[in-house]
This record gives C-alpha cells, structure tokens and sequence, in this order.
C-alpha cells in the first residue's frame, strides 16, 4: 500500500505581517549597519523598531539600559496625547532621536525616528525588560508609535526601501564583507 505524502502545514502569516508593510531605513545618520524598520499600517500609523541587522540584535550585545531622555529638556516620556486631533503629542522629523540604546560593552546607539509625525506613544515596556527589544523587536519590543500627518502618508516612504530592497542592500553588504 501507496502512502501518500503528509500535506505541509499553510504557513499563516503573523499579525505583523498581515496588517503592517515593512519599510527599511538602512545606515541611519551615515552608521553602517544601524538599520531601523518601520512598519506602517494601513490607517498610516507607523511603528518603529530595529532591523533585524542592527549591531543590538546580530552581535549578542546586552542591553545595560534604554533612555527615552533626549537632551536635558526633552523627554519622550513627557509626551502626553489626549483628543481626536492628538494634541500634545511631540512633532518629529525624520532624523528626531526617539531613544538612546546603552549596551554593556560600552557601545550607545540613538534610535531616530525616520518619519515624519505625531509622536503617539514609546514603548515603556523595554524601560523595565530591555531583553524584549532584542527577542521580540517586532512586536513587544518595539521603540515608539508615529502617526504622520495624513496629506503626508503617502510621501513618507519615500527614501525607505522595501523588503526587497533591503534584502539586496544585506546581500551586498554580506557580499562586500566576504571579499574584503
């Protein structure tokens, strides 16, 4: 008797990938390999978290520490939305610091925000279990939610790959570090 071969499970596809589009910013502010990642929604609103090549997640690194603490007068924790219009929400550009990433080695990295927005919320979470921001940087771990002005989602990739674009930029890189 035949045995007919098992049907391979129907890979579901995660939240994330459902409902958010990643959009890729590599070698932020001109530092190789500080890649960000954004995953924007189709209401527009933008969450941003690390890629999967930054240094915090590729090189085993511990996180000593995570500061929302931009400058002696700015705090992203300060940042108080309330109403329809979100008033009081922090205006950001595309280069605006969410956070400041300590590692135990020494190393800090500045988490920017990449889009243009309305600062709606930081994740508190990673403040108390920074470990989160390196196993779950996609869902739990993320850095801080964005919600660009709405004449403007549009234009906001603008400048930030697709998935498939940053995959080429990985194969090169990986290409260029091999040959050197």
């Amino acid at each position: 008797m035949a045995t007919e071969p098992e049907a391979a499970e129907p890979v579901v596809p995660s939240l994330v990938d459902r409902y958010f589009t990643r959009w890729y910013k590599p070698d932020v502010k001109g530092k190789f390999c500080e890649d960000h990642c954004i995953l924007q929604h189709s209401n527009r609103i933008c969450v941003i978290t690390l890629a999967e090549s930054h240094p915090v997640l590729q090189s085993g690194k511990t996180i000593k520490s995570i500061s929302y603490q931009i400058s002696t007068n700015c705090s992203r924790l300060q940042n108080k939305v309330s109403g329809k219009f979100k008033r009081g929400a922090q205006f950001l550009t595309e280069l605006a610091p969410l956070c400041k990433i300590y590692c135990s080695d020494g190393e800090e990295y500045t988490v920017s925000s990449c889009v243009r927005g309305r600062l709606m919320e930081v994740n508190e979470n990673i403040l108390h279990k920074p470990s989160i921001l390196q196993e779950k940087p996609s869902t739990e771990g993320y850095i801080a939610v964005v919600l660009p002005k709405f004449e403007e989602s549009k234009s906001i990739t603008e400048g930030l790959l697709t998935q498939k674009q940053y995959e080429e930029v990985m194969v090169k890189r990986i290409n260029a570090t091999t040959t050197s």
